[in-house]
């Protein structure tokens, strides 16, 4: 017996092993876009608005990703790769990575520094409304992405987490509503992401309504307390 649990070992940790070496790859593929970013800027080939295209071009990425961490449970229930939640965490703290890259520039190019016109911006445009939304909500999913902070908040934590469903939402449409409604060749891009978010998110309702019942039929039945009189 133990010469047999011998040999089933080493393909276990060699399995292991992969998916610790994919992760380096995942990591340097996530940081390619920005470097691409930054060879383009130093090169001059950022056509004649250079601070639109550094904005769309990282707030495009940190939407993507954010659709890539989205697809990570559907994928998993598609095909039984439990092993593809290992790089949830890495594609999360990358979107939020590259939203924060996309407000910066914002602030410090797009407003030239005058970060106080943030606040006249986000009640006058919506569409900067719902993007500085979305970053706000990604904060504590990356303050609580580690293990230690699992396990302090316990069921608390998936709850929390749940808040990736509104950061898609609001991330799409701060896509959508930038782009000009005439425009019907700029609108298709954004509709596009809009439609996989939906398609991700309605992957998951199946699960949703078998834990909702779940839920209810664990949930004890109201006890009937009887009156006590004088017959």
């Amino acid at each position: 017996m133990r010469e047999a649990a011998a040999t089933r070992a080493p393909p276990v940790r060699a399995r292991f092993d992969r998916i610790a070496a994919s992760k380096s790859l995942v990591f340097a593929l996530c940081l390619l876009p920005l470097t691409w970013l930054a060879w383009d800027t130093l090169h001059g080939r950022l056509g004649t608005d250079p601070v639109a295209r550094l904005e769309h071009r990282t707030g495009i990425w940190a939407l993507r990703l954010l659709l890539a961490t989205l697809a990570i449970t559907p994928l998993r229930l598609l095909t039984k790769w439990h092993w593809s939640t290992r790089y949830r965490r890495m594609l999360g703290l990358f979107a939020f990575f590259y939203a924060s890259v996309h407000l910066t520039i914002y602030l410090v190019i797009d407003l030239g520094g005058f970060w106080s016109q943030i606040f006249g911006e986000i009640a006058k445009k919506p569409y900067i409304t719902v993007g500085f939304a979305a970053w706000l909500m990604m904060i504590p999913l990356a303050v609580t992405s580690t293990k230690a902070m699992m396990r302090r908040l316990g069921p608390n934590w998936l709850r929390l987490h749940r808040l990736v469903y509104a950061i898609g939402l609001c991330g799409a449409l701060h896509f959508l509503w930038l782009v000009k409604s005439g425009n019907t060749i700029a609108v298709r891009e954004p509709v596009i992401y809009l439609a996989v978010l939906l398609a991700l998110l309605a992957l998951r309702v199946p699960g949703w309504l078998r834990r909702w019942r779940s839920a209810d039929v664990r949930r004890p039945a109201p006890t009937k307390t009887l009156r006590s009189g004088k017959a």
